[in-house]
């Protein structure tokens, strides 16, 4: 079983995967939650789209002042690195993973950062393996309650990111 990992989530503010505009992340360590962390981003192409505002609720006003995704990821490193131990690969944990590591491989693109190549496992995947058809469909919220876990704020990347760590601490 999945024990040591991070979970992940971000939101965006239009269609560019690079645009991140807030970013969710829970540390489990020895499957416990050791340590969660959340902070809007200034986005990168920086402008909203009517779709994305209605997912997320976030709009200009809530970026504007917000730190660039460098700084926030030097945040999460540092954070990381209070957690578990530096040598050590942990792996990154999303809910249809294919969107969030799009997301985290376009931004550090942008921002010409080297990318690590994290080792991401998907619990969208892992659900549709564990629940098959016995439920209505795979979305998070959806998963988290067959996990047990009351998602409460759906769309909140650390919300998410919460409900994610839980969902792979019960199927991976």
């Amino acid at each position: 079983m999945l024990r040591d990992f991070i979970a992940i989530d971000f939101e965006t503010a239009n269609e560019q995967p690079c645009s991140v505009c807030s970013l969710g992340v829970v540390m489990v360590r020895q499957g416990k939650v050791a340590d969660s962390y959340y902070s809007l981003i200034h986005p990168e192409p920086d402008y909203y789209t009517y779709f994305c505002q209605r997912v997320h609720g976030l709009t200009p006003r809530d970026t504007d002042d917000a730190p660039i995704f460098p700084k926030v990821w030097h945040e999460v490193e540092e954070r990381r690195a209070r957690v578990f131990p530096p040598d050590v690969s942990i792996p990154l944990v999303a809910h249809n993973a294919r969107f969030d590591e799009g997301c985290l491989k376009d931004v550090f693109r942008v921002y010409q950062m080297d990318y690590p190549d994290y080792l991401f496992y998907d619990t969208l995947t892992a659900a549709r393996r564990q629940f098959g058809h016995s439920l209505p469909n795979h979305q998070l919220q959806t998963v988290a309650a067959a996990c047990g876990y009351d998602l409460q704020h759906h769309h909140h990347a650390l919300a998410d990111a919460e409900a994610c760590a839980q969902i792979a601490l019960e199927i991976l």
